[in-house]
């Protein structure tokens, strides 16, 4: 069964065709181990933030099982995939029949992802097994992530967790396990992975080619929070001069900051912005939610209660802005006069 292709950023791998994970061998033991001992669980929560390698290492361990399904003669690490063996070929190219792959769809009319993972690709697993159940081959779902799955899908895939097919194997992905169905959760082992040290990250981006040698290195580093898709919009998306543009607008002065705001407003609503328009909505959002946890822990309660609000507001400000298709200059304009409104309030 062929798996969808999904958006890669400029300058990373695809995790079905990435030969290489770091940071996370601690887990790469557990799951080994655990697929050799014939007890593993028939369902894995992969956990942690966006960008540090669940998917790969979601990819990693369906290659380590297609290659080996007898898990009492499978080796007891997961060694790199080869990218010529018959198994990994076919993962690489979406063209295995044992791996299906769930992730946000291609919207057919507009040509653009979706915005959730709908009832009808989950449906596609349960066509998925009963085209495989005769092989008696193991047969691997990745749902990636489950966070975009909607209602609708999210109680489909609980009926099938709930009662999984023989010699099935479900690598569920989440950046925020919280906002998961509990039940969902209740039916599967968790298994979280921690932000890169900066070690690991420095590895991975040297894996992709980046030379962190230069004087951004640090800036980098510690802007990506252990993230290598965050550190890639750092510095192919322009994510640095963004963070740049963002901290001298909240420390700046009339009137000449207006100029300024416009000049980043421009940007952020400029054709194909997605990532960036993301990255800063996800600035936004860490900053604000900073401010209030700063406020709570020195006792300042009026200014923690001002930013708790405004992260709300913020957020459905910007759900509004999209489920309207409201213009996004203007939506990034009141964002950055909210934000300097309660900074001065508070000063």
């Amino acid at each position: 069964m062929s798996t969808d292709r999904f958006d890669v950023l400029e300058g990373a791998i695809s995790p079905a065709e990435n030969t290489r994970l770091f940071g996370h061998a601690e887990a790469e033991h557990f799951l080994a181990q655990s697929y050799r001992s014939g007890k593993g669980h028939h369902a894995i929560l992969i956990e942690g933030p966006a960008g540090i390698g669940k998917a790969t290492l979601a990819f990693r361990f369906a290659n380590h099982v297609l290659s080996h399904p007898d898990p009492a003669q499978a080796p007891e690490e997961i060694a790199d995939p080869d990218p010529n063996s018959i198994v990994s070929r076919q993962i690489a190219s979406g063209a295995s029949h044992n791996l299906l792959h769930l992730t946000r769809p291609v919207d057919e009319k507009t040509g653009k992802v979706k915005s959730a993972i709908t009832v009808d690709e989950v449906r596609r697993a349960g066509k998925f097994f009963s085209q495989t159940s005769g092989t008696g081959n193991w047969r691997i779902v990745i749902v990636d992530p489950a966070d975009d799955l909607n209602r609708n899908a999210a109680n489909a895939i609980l009926k099938i967790l709930e009662e999984p097919p023989k010699r099935s194997l479900f690598l569920v992905l989440t950046h925020a396990p919280g906002k998961l169905l509990p039940t969902i959760r209740s039916r599967c082992l968790p298994l979280q992975l921690k932000p890169l040290a900066p070690g690991a990250l420095r590895d991975a981006m040297t894996h992709l080619g980046f030379d962190l040698s230069g004087p951004q290195t640090q800036k980098v580093l510690a802007s990506a929070d252990g993230s290598v898709s965050e550190a890639l919009k750092l510095i192919n998306y322009g994510g640095l001069d963004i963070m740049t543009a963002f901290e001298a607008i909240l420390s700046g002065q009339e009137p000449g900051i207006r100029k300024d705001m416009h000049k980043l407003a421009e940007v952020l609503a400029g054709k194909d912005s997605e990532t960036i328009f993301e990255f800063f909505v996800a600035l936004v959002t860490g900053y604000v939610m900073d401010e209030a946890r700063k406020a709570a822990r020195t006792g300042e309660i009026d200014r923690a209660d001002r930013f708790a609000r405004l992260s709300s507001g913020v957020t459905e400000r910007i759900s509004v802005a999209q489920g309207y298709n409201l213009d996004r200059k203007q939506t990034v304009l009141m964002i950055l006069d909210d934000l300097r409104a309660a900074s001065r309030s508070m000063a």
